[in-house]
């Protein structure tokens, strides 16, 4: 625990307002999952996952995305070298422990689950050679809502099912832009962080949070959550059993950063926009007047909470 808090602080010397955002960051690490984050440009996306990479120690790698991105531009190409008059393998920027993928949605399909694969399988294979990514390995993929419909390729739902979170980066408060415009002002912008954690570390912790107990009626409260989004007039595809065994992780890495042995119906209420909302898919009429968001928290509303909830 006292890791992942200096873990935390150390991002935030870098980091002016993100303190939710890093939050999530490191519940995602605890679980190997991956993050979709949709923000307009210049909000501090590529800044937070390269100090992210930085304070584990890790490699970082960056991969814009465009529409002529091939799959081998991003995992790697088997070539012939004369010299040693054999293939050898040169590696793509999915090798790296931390990979920001720069507005996903602007690559291909087929680019598109050349990456998701690696994601899911924590592998590349090439030309019959299967090579591991490295660990800790974790792909934060960015798109741009503002261009959401000019020349882009929408995830499909299954994809999108396959990343841990999704979270917007917002702008910054008027005081926060105000700090960093000072900061800027003087020159003394903090540019490195040091690193906190090792993989054995990250490996010890995520042991440990598979221990965080959820009991029966805490369990069931999130089972009726996600059945109802199965049944809301609003939605037309519900939550899968991928979405919610995401959404008990969640809870255990909030109970886990809050220092607790067990998981409370608050830490599954906070986490439900994050990994929730890029799971549910809403009806044509629904879409009309409400946002994914305002239909979870219909849901939430409508099952009732277990009056005690502890260990």
């Amino acid at each position: 625990m006292k890791d992942l808090e200096n873990l935390q602080a150390e991002i935030r010397k870098v980091m002016i307002g993100k303190e939710k955002e890093v939050e999530l960051f490191v519940i995602s690490l605890l679980f190997n999952g991956h993050i979709l984050m949709e923000s307009v440009p210049g909000t501090g996306k590529t800044m937070l996952a390269k100090t992210f990479a930085n304070t584990m120690n890790g490699a970082f790698s960056r991969i814009q995305f465009t529409p002529d991105v091939l799959p081998s531009d991003v995992t790697g190409i088997q070539f012939f070298n004369p010299k040693k008059q054999e293939f050898e393998f040169k590696p793509g920027p999915i090798i790296a422990n931390v990979v920001l993928a720069d507005e996903i949605n602007r690559a291909t399909p087929r680019t598109q689950s050349s990456l998701l694969e690696v994601m899911e399988e924590k592998q590349v294979t090439i030309d019959g050679h299967t090579i591991p990514v490295s660990d800790p390995f974790m792909v934060i993929a960015t798109q741009n809502p503002v261009e959401s419909q000019q020349g882009t390729f929408p995830l499909p739902v299954a994809q999108l099912d396959r990343f841990f979170m999704k979270l917007s980066m917002r702008y910054p408060t008027f005081e926060e832009e105000r700090e960093m415009l000072q900061i800027s002002r003087r020159g003394n912008q903090a540019k490195e962080v040091s690193a906190i954690v090792t993989s054995v570390d990250i490996e010890k912790m995520r042991n440990q949070v598979k221990e965080i107990s959820v009991n029966d009626e805490v369990e069931s409260y999130l089972l009726q959550i996600v059945r109802k989004t199965r049944e809301h007039p609003s939605i037309e595809l519900g939550v899968s059993p991928r979405g919610a065994l995401a959404l008990m992780k969640a809870a255990q890495g909030k109970a886990f950063l809050e220092g607790r042995t067990y998981v409370i119906p608050n830490d599954i209420k906070e986490m439900i926009p994050y990994v929730l909302s890029h799971r549910i898919f809403l009806t044509t009429e629904g879409s009309l007047t409400k946002t994914p968001e305002k239909v979870l928290e219909e849901v939430i509303e409508s099952v009732p909470v277990p009056v005690e909830a502890g260990a």
